[in-house]
C-alpha cells in the first residue's frame, strides 16, 4: 500500500511539472509570433518610408542604399523565425493555445501512464515471484534441498480422459480428499488454465503457475514462471513437489517425474477434450492399488494407483 501511495504522489508531481512546461512553451511560441508580426510590420513601414515618403532616399552605406541593408536584416530575422516557429493561420487564438497545451500534455501523460503501468507490472511480478527469488538466492549449502520425488497427481478415465472445457468430468469426494492430503504443505505446479479453474488458491500449498504471458496478474504469493524448468527451480526446496495439470504440463513433466499418483476412474468419457499421456509400463512399476466401488457419493468406481519409475 505504501509503495502505491508514493507512486501516485510522484505521478501527480510529474503531471504538474509537465503542464507548467507546456504552458511555458506556448508562451515562448506566442512571443516568437509577436516578434514575427512586429518585424513584418516594420518591413512594410520601411518600404513605405523609402518609396512613398522618400525618407533616407539619399542615405547610403558603402554606396548601397540603407534600404537594402534594412531588407537584408528583415530577411535574416524572417529566416530565423521561419525555422523556430510553426507558422499557422491561428495566431495566438485561444483554441490554438488549448490545442497546443492538450497535445503536449497528452504526449507526456501517455509516457507517464506507460511508466506507471510498467511500475505496477514490476511490483506485481516482484510479489508473485518472491518465493521463487528466495529459493533462487539460497546459498549452496544444506539449506538448499533438491527435490527427490517429483510427483504427478491426476485423476483419469480408462481412456486417459481428464477433463472437458477446463473442468473435471466427474466429482469424486474421496479423490478430492486424497488430493488434499497428499499435496498439503507442498508446492503444486500447474498451467494457467488449471489455476484459473480454482475459485481461489488452495490453502496450505504453494502455487506455481506456468504461463507464456509475461504480464500475467496472479494473486499475491502465487509464483508465476514461463516454463517448466523455472517451475521446478522454484520448487527445489520442496522434497516432493506435485504436478497437477493440465494436459500439456503433464506431457512435459512425465519424463521428469519420479512418482505417479493416479486415480483411475473405471469408465470412458467420449466428450472429454483433455487427456493424460499413456503410461509406459516398461518404465513405471505399480507399487500400490486401492479399489473403491461406486456408491451414493461416487458415480463411478475408481482405484488409487501409485507408480514409481523403474
Amino acid at each position: 500500500m505504501f509503495g502505491k501511495k508514493k507512486q501516485t504522489s510522484t505521478i501527480d508531481k510529474d503531471q504538474l511539472e509537465l503542464i507548467e512546461n507546456a504552458q511555458k512553451r506556448i508562451r515562448q511560441k506566442k512571443r516568437l509570433y509577436i516578434h514575427f508580426v512586429i518585424f513584418l510590420i516594420g518591413a512594410v513601414f520601411l518600404i513605405l518610408a523609402n518609396t512613398v515618403l522618400g525618407i533616407g532616399e539619399n542615405f547610403k552605406i558603402a554606396g548601397i542604399n540603407w534600404f537594402v541593408y534594412a531588407i537584408l536584416a528583415w530577411l535574416f530575422l524572417f529566416a530565423y523565425h521561419f525555422f523556430n516557429v510553426f507558422i499557422t493561420n491561428k495566431f495566438m487564438g485561444k483554441d490554438w493555445e488549448k490545442q497546443q497545451l492538450e497535445k503536449l500534455v497528452n504526449q507526456q501523460q501517455a509516457r507517464i501512464e506507460k511508466l506507471k503501468q510498467n511500475f505496477l507490472k514490476e511490483e506485481t511480478k516482484i510479489a508473485q515471484t518472491q518465493a521463487y527469488n528466495e529459493a533462487k538466492d539460497l546459498p549452496n549449502t544444506s539449506e538448499k534441498k533438491n527435490f527427490n520425488e517429483l510427483t504427478i497427481i491426476v485423476a483419469a478415465g480408462e481412456d486417459n480422459a481428464i477433463g472437458k472445457d477446463n473442468d473435471l468430468i466427474w466429482h469424486l469426494s474421496d479423490d478430492l480428499k486424497r488430493f488434499k492430503n497428499l499435496t498439503s504443505g507442498h508446492h503444486i505446479i500447474m498451467g494457467r488454465k488449471t489455476f484459473e479453474s480454482f475459485p481461489k488458491p488452495l490453502p496450505n500449498r504453494t502455487h506455481i503457475v506456468i504461463t507464456r504471458q509475461s504480464d500475467y496478474n496472479a494473486p499475491s504469493g502465487v509464483i508465476v514462471v514461463n516454463n517448466l524448468e523455472d517451475a521446478l527451480d522454484a520448487a527445489r526446496t520442496d522434497n516432493q513437489p506435485f504436478i497437477i495439470g493440465g494436459g500439456e504440463i503433464y506431457k512435459q513433466s512425465l519424463a521428469l517425474a519420479n512418482k505417479l499418483e493416479i486415480t483411475r476412474v473405471h469408465a470412458t468419457f467420449k466428450n472429454a477434450d483433455t487427456f493424460f499421456p499413456e503410461i509406459d509400463e516398461s518404465k513405471w512399476q505399480e507399487v500400490s492399488r486401492t479399489a473403491h466401488e461406486a456408491d451414493e457419493k461416487h458415480a463411478y468406481a475408481f482405484s488409487f494407483i501409485t507408480y514409481r519409475r523403474k
